[in-house]
């Protein structure tokens, strides 16, 4: 019984079932052939027939690889090339969904069509992890956590830039530090990058819906709590944005409060205490619907991805009620703490000509969002250098607002007062009506910081409005 020329083989009779679970480590393509061996599905002859497909498609490659100037090349290369091929099979076999479904895709198409549908399957893969990318990227948000922004600004391009699907499919290709709420660490090469920043954009997206200003000061609550700077830890903020959610429904509020104040957490404390795990998980249950009904999340995919961390929530609630440890995991607001003021407004404090086009050169240098903004903070200190910076036109998009939420009330008073001068002439302490009544501005860093006041809160803006009632900026020498 020979095959033809694509590896494809004639039907053989049915024997034994074949079992699942021994599909579930190593190679699928490997497995399956030695899986229908077992069972007597598949002739030993047929299976080296397709050993042979494998074969060929791994002279093919060499071929390409080398330009056609060698048939040989080094066993770690071959080696390498070789789980590309099977990387390949493996993801299209797998999408037959039934090993017996795949194991006649196997006899009736032959191993070198099902490499050539997996190749395509993985450019198409990359194609939408591009466009993953591009969605990612435009929905980016302003938090100074490293990994978070590194991994974007970083590890992914590195990925997107090196990815082969022919000769590299199975790898990975990237350092990747953000953990995700759920990451399934088992897939490898575009099937990994590509679910990794499905997941990533969805966390995004839900912790974008509330309020920059409360998602910060979160942040900062679960520093202070877990004493370390949350700017360089990994952990994941769609988890934490997630759990407070949720616990300001357990004490009465809304799902769309994050900052809970102290005297909210004995109630929380009473409820729990008084459920089994069974309970704590149901409640976690109802409340993601909850949520997603509050913020009108209507795609089935969010809820499925909550879905995921409900029995570690559960689990860790349970246990933090029973060791009486519950202020570790329901973070509530500390005391306020005023941001120092970083910017000086003396005309003394300017850097010469020749310092601020030095400094200005190394930001367009900058290879990253992250580096740029700690290159401001680092060197910029005078009010004049920031507004000549600002309008040098250096930033791009979410630069803007991190920069602008490393700020005090102080500096943002003054960057309001310049960008509203007129809005606010007669009326500087009513801010909020101010940022309300200009809906656009002439430059650009004008434009961002009016899209930044808008998405503070509204006791924020009442806090930068104060400010502005003791602030004399007729002082002050901008130019």
């Amino acid at each position: 019984m020979n095959a033809d020329q694509t590896g494809a083989w004639p039907a053989v009779q049915s024997g034994k079932r074949l079992h699942p679970e021994r599909l579930a480590r190593g190679s699928y393509t490997v497995a399956l052939l030695a899986e229908g061996q077992r069972a007597g599905r598949l002739g030993r002859t047929e299976a080296l027939e397709a050993q042979s497909g494998l074969m060929r498609v791994l002279e093919r490659l060499i071929r390409q690889r080398t330009k056609g100037e060698s048939s040989s090349i080094a066993a770690e290369t071959a080696e390498s090339l070789l789980a590309s091929i099977l990387y390949a099979t493996d993801l299209e076999l797998r999408m037959a969904g039934e090993p017996e479904r795949a194991l006649e895709r196997l006899r009736t198409e032959g191993i070198v069509r099902i490499h050539h549908c997996g190749v395509e399957r993985v450019a198409g893969l990359f194609t939408d992890a591009k466009r993953l990318y591009g969605e990612l990227r435009r929905s980016k948000l302003a938090l100074p956590v490293d990994a978070y922004q590194l991994t974007i600004d970083e590890s992914l391009p590195v990925f997107m830039k090196k990815y082969d699907v022919v000769f590299e499919a199975h790898n990975t290709m990237a350092s990747i530090d953000y953990p995700l709420a759920a990451d399934d660490t088992s897939l490898t090469g575009i099937t990994y990058i590509h679910q990794y920043m499905e997941r990533l954009l969805l966390e995004t997206r839900l912790v974008g819906l509330f309020p920059l200003e409360d998602v910060l000061g979160l942040l900062a609550d679960y520093g202070d709590v877990c004493r370390f700077d949350y700017r360089i830890e990994l952990f994941n903020i769609f988890e934490l944005v997630l759990e407070m959610a949720l616990f300001s429904l357990l004490s009465g509020g809304s799902a769309r409060e994050l900052r809970l104040a102290p005297e909210r957490l004995p109630g929380i404390k009473l409820r729990l205490a008084a459920w089994d795990l069974s309970t704590i998980r149901a409640w976690i249950n109802r409340a993601q619907e909850e949520l997603c009904r509050e913020w009108a999340l209507s795609d089935p995919q969010w809820l499925a991805y909550m879905r995921l961390g409900e029995s570690n929530l559960a689990q860790r609630l349970h246990h933090a009620v029973r060791h009486d440890s519950l202020e570790a995991v329901v973070i509530t607001t500390r005391a306020p703490r005023s941001k120092p003021e970083t910017m000086s407004f003396g005309a003394a404090d300017r850097m010469s000509d020749m310092q601020l086009r030095k400094r200005l050169e190394q930001l367009a240098d900058c290879a990253s969002a992250e580096a740029k903004i700690k290159l401001i903070q680092a060197n910029f200190r005078s009010l004049h250098d920031y507004l000549d910076m600002l309008e040098a036109d250096i930033l791009y998009g979410a630069e803007y607002e991190t920069l602008f939420a490393a700020f005090g009330d102080t500096e943002l008073a003054v960057l309001a007062k310049i960008t509203l001068y007129e809005e606010l002439r007669g009326s500087s302490s009513d801010l909020l009506a101010a940022v309300h009544a200009k809906r656009s501005a002439e430059a650009e860093w004008q434009q961002r910081l009016l899209d930044f006041l808008n998405g503070l809160s509204a006791r924020r803006l009442a806090a930068i409005g104060e400010r502005l009632e003791t602030l004399d900026v007729g002082e002050f020498s901008f130019r």
